[in-house]
């Protein structure tokens, strides 16, 4: 599968673009939609570069939920979890208890697993909590854009 317009929505919407490097809530160097990769103190991009950046880095996360799920899924159930393996990482994605429920077609269940990652850095950002309510409102196929 691939992300659809929606789910790249989604994932600008709560990823931000910002065309100068910047340290993260966890101070990880980053840029453009959230990328993190060979990102320095000091970079700096166009909009187009960010734009690039994310559509190339879109068919890596895709990847990773197309390997690691099991079972079927809608448009909006990936997408959900695409912007959750791309703000998380595959990583956690292939060790999450949401996984394990997912792939046991524990559909229903899925929702509270993806609001369960709302930290960095050990601590509750407000920002995490609405981003995993809107994953979790596109999961079930509800309108996220409320949250």
């Amino acid at each position: 599968m691939k992300t659809s317009e929606e789910g790249k929505t989604l994932i600008k919407t709560f990823e931000g673009c910002k065309l100068r490097a910047y340290l993260d809530a966890v101070d990880v160097p980053t840029i453009a939609y959230g990328r993190t990769k060979d990102v320095k103190i000091g970079d700096i991009c166009t909009q187009q570069q960010a734009e690039d950046w994310l559509e190339e880095e879109l068919v890596e996360y895709e990847g990773y939920v197309n390997e690691a799920v099991k079972v079927e899924l809608t448009q909006p159930q990936f997408d959900s979890l695409v912007s959750w393996t791309y703000n998380l990482g595959p990583s956690n994605l292939n060790k999450s208890t949401m996984l394990k429920v997912l792939n046991n077609s524990d559909y229903d269940k899925v929702p509270e697993q993806i609001m369960r990652w709302n930290k960095a850095g050990g601590r509750v950002l407000p920002g995490l909590v609405r981003r995993r309510e809107a994953e979790a409102e596109m999961f079930k196929g509800n309108d996220w854009s409320i949250i």
